[in-house]
């Protein structure tokens, strides 16, 4: 049992009802986000409400598994920090892309991020020399590019779903696309979000983004557009079922893919192990940086398994942990729990699917075009000036990577190996910028990209 006046700040306890106050805190600033990347993978795959709601269930539940992993640790696996948790943004261009391949679908989603999981825990060990390979000018171009790839996914939230659907003798134009209706309700979450995080301070700005999404939602009600069917007849508990899609596809593209988004997200999880560090007054060693890194391998198994994505740091989280003061991982492992139970209540789940596309399409576009302001913010850091050549990486990098966002089917007559790779402007992306900066550049030093990372570099996943 831990002292509760112990003098370290991660290790100190609390009474189990501020411990549970504290925790939901936590869950508070990062339940938008979390919520969030369910239901947009869901839309984009035009998947039936009862599999949307099944899927918002399971994330919530492994956002809990993964962050009582990651705060409390268990052998080798966890950094022992107060570090929550939450499913990534980055990747969701990479899975979308998989999902909406019909002979690929969730299995092949699943299998993506089985695999990129299994890759991750193998490279934590090495990834200290490896990261070299990706400077802020690599890391803030990739950021860049998954932010602009994202926002069409955003965009057609908030037109109100996909531009072409199912139809009885194939796709056909959406007829709902577009509707004003949609359009001003996105319209209405978006100015609310602007908004609230103008008036709001501190922990209530956290908050910006799930009180404009419950703005929208209202509204929506109030016209009687929502459908709450289902929610009645769900259970009030649930336990979430492994692999609920069927067995997973193992593709060796959509999996690669992955793997190249699970790189940079390594790169951020690293900036805030060290952010938290500093902050309890600690220095992060390699084993516990090892530690920390592996635990989002182990996270995106879990997440697999149990039909749900990938898993990174959530940076609100820890510009929560600025803000307290509070540096105690038990109370990020209450918020754990906290996700756990809500997980565990099917009519949370369903509530949450209710929510119609253009409702989330409005915090979309706020929350996707903070991740390509994140990638402007690491891009800050590189010196274009003295070195005209950073520009080039910049610029070229995210102009092949836009190919196939503006223009789907520019490759469909390559051989399908090369179409697949192609086809995933993250990758293509992620690929051009690393290589680029190699060609530019040379080949990093060690010690001086290790400096620059001890600065902290910015997480990808705002909420």
């Amino acid at each position: 049992m831990h002292n509760p006046d112990t003098t370290d700040p991660v290790e100190k306890t609390y009474p189990i009802p501020s411990l549970m106050a504290l925790g939901l805190q936590h869950v508070l600033v990062m339940y938008a986000g979390a919520v969030a990347v369910p239901l947009i993978v869901g839309s984009a795959l035009q998947l039936p409400k009862e599999q949307i709601a099944m899927l918002v269930s399971a994330d919530l539940f492994c956002c809990g598994i993964v962050t009582l992993i990651q705060a409390l640790g268990i052998w080798n696996i966890g950094i022992r920090l107060p570090i929550m948790m939450g499913i990534s943004f980055t990747a969701v261009p990479s899975i979308i892309a998989t999902g909406t391949n019909p002979d690929l679908g969730m299995p092949g989603v699943i299998g993506a991020v089985i695999g990129s999981g299994v890759f991750t825990i193998l490279v934590a060990p090495f990834f200290g020399r490896w990261v070299r390979f990706f400077p802020p000018v690599v890391t803030g171009t990739v950021m860049l590019v998954i932010g602009l790839s994202l926002m069409r996914v955003g965009v057609n939230w908030a037109a109100g779903g996909q531009p072409m659907i199912k139809g009885p003798d194939g796709m056909i134009p959406n007829p709902a696309y577009g509707a004003p209706f949609a359009l001003a309700v996105a319209a209405i979450v978006l100015m609310s979000i602007l908004l609230l995080t103008r008036v709001l301070k501190g922990f209530m700005a956290n908050l910006a983004v799930l009180i404009g999404i419950g703005i929208g939602f209202v509204v929506a009600i109030a016209a009687g557009k929502v459908d709450f069917h289902g929610v009645a007849q769900a259970d009030w508990v649930r336990i979430i079922h492994p692999l609920a899609f069927g067995w997973p596809i193992f593709e060796f593209w959509s999996i690669l893919s992955l793997c190249a988004v699970m790189t940079v997200m390594m790169i951020e999880s690293t900036g805030q192990f060290l952010a938290v560090g500093d902050m309890a007054g600690r220095k992060i060693t390699e084993a516990e940086l090892t530690r920390g890194l592996r635990t989002d391998g182990v996270g995106n198994i879990i997440g697999g398994l149990l039909n749900t994505f990938t898993y990174t740091t959530y940076a609100q989280n820890v510009g929560l942990l600025q803000i307290t003061g509070v540096l105690s991982r038990f109370v990020v492992a209450a918020g754990g729990a906290i996700l756990i139970l809500l997980g565990s209540l099917p009519k949370v789940a369903f509530v949450s699917a209710s929510i119609p596309s253009y409702v989330v399409g409005g915090a979309a576009i706020v929350m996707f075009g903070m991740v390509s302001a994140t990638g402007v913010k690491i891009l800050s850091k590189v010196d274009f000036v003295a070195n005209r050549r950073n520009l080039y990486i910049v610029a070229v990098s995210v102009g092949l990577a836009m190919v196939p966002v503006v223009a789907e089917n520019i490759f469909d007559q390559l051989p399908a190996a090369i179409e697949k790779f192609l086809h995933s402007g993250v990758l293509v992306g992620t690929f051009a910028a690393a290589l680029l900066n190699i060609l530019f550049n040379g080949v990093p030093a060690n010690e001086p990209e290790e400096a620059e990372l001890a600065d902290g570099a910015p997480a990808a996943d705002p909420a």
